[in-house]
């Protein structure tokens, strides 16, 4: 879990467009940050697990 300092920096908005930080709306991480569901590999695989994310069912062959 990401301090509460780190996650409203975070939210702010940047002086430069480069300077944007992406992070986990659920816990706030920012490494293993998924783009297209705006969650980290963690909170992706607990959402996804139970059901949570429309079209995403897990894998197997």
């Amino acid at each position: 879990m990401a301090r509460t300092s780190i996650i409203v920096r975070s939210q702010r908005t940047p002086k430069f467009k480069s300077r944007v930080v992406r992070r986990c709306f659920k816990c706030g991480r920012g490494r293993g940050y998924m783009r297209d569901f705006d969650l980290c590999r963690i909170c992706f695989r607990e959402e996804a697990q139970q059901g949570h994310l429309p079209g995403v069912k897990k894998s197997s062959w």
